[in-house]
């Protein structure tokens, strides 16, 4: 039998190529190369198999993210969680695939990602946005505008085929992905802290 971590991960890769409703019991057990009958026995069903997968992608990165230090100024803070976001994002590029199928629907699924790792991210960010704004620093700035101020770069470390078209060379090393995800950091907090109000 397949070990536990194989397991999740061909988990992960079969709901970033097929998307959730397209991936199977059938097609998920012939990937993992177990019997039919194998993920509603050990998981319960489907959806919770899902849920095991992402909690065993994402987990590790939620709890990678750096703390909130109380010293550090808070715009460096919140370039500091910005960069690990991007740098745990180039660690596990499946997990954006399966992002862009999720985020356009309406499902338990997104609710159970906003709840657990969403939110929580977030939340870390938020007591330095808070100051920013109260100090004149940032200007407010919806929680919506600001997830997707934030969340979009992620596509700038991980869709190859348009960054080669772009200029990135095919061989990318992971010192010259992790320059980029401080570039994009430092690019996305500068936008945070520019001066004009947004019109929203």
């Amino acid at each position: 039998m397949p070990e536990e971590d194989s397991i999740l991960l061909r988990g992960l890769e079969a709901f970033a190529e097929l998307g959730y409703d397209r991936a199977s019991a059938r097609e998920l057990a012939r990937r993992l190369g177990v019997s039919h009958n194998f993920i509603n026995d050990r998981y319960g069903s489907k959806a919770a198999f899902w849920c095991a997968v992402m909690d065993s992608a994402l987990g590790p990165q939620l709890a990678s993210l750096p703390q909130v230090d109380s010293s550090v100024d808070d715009a460096e803070g919140l370039r500091r969680i910005i960069t690990g976001f991007y740098r745990s994002a180039v660690d596990t590029p499946l997990i954006g695939r399966v992002f862009v199928d999720e985020f356009s629907q309406d499902t338990e699924r997104l609710d159970y990602l906003y709840e657990h790792y969403i939110a929580p991210t977030l939340q870390r960010m938020t007591p330095s946005i808070e100051r920013l704004v109260d100090s004149g620093r940032m200007a407010p700035i919806p929680m919506d505008v600001l997830f997707f101020a934030v969340i979009p770069p992620v596509s700038g470390m991980l869709d190859m085929p348009l960054a080669r078209r772009l200029g990135r060379s095919e061989g990318t090393s992971p010192e010259q992905l992790t320059a980029t995800a401080e570039s994009l950091a430092a690019l996305v907090v500068n936008g945070l802290l520019a001066t004009g109000r947004p019109r929203v």
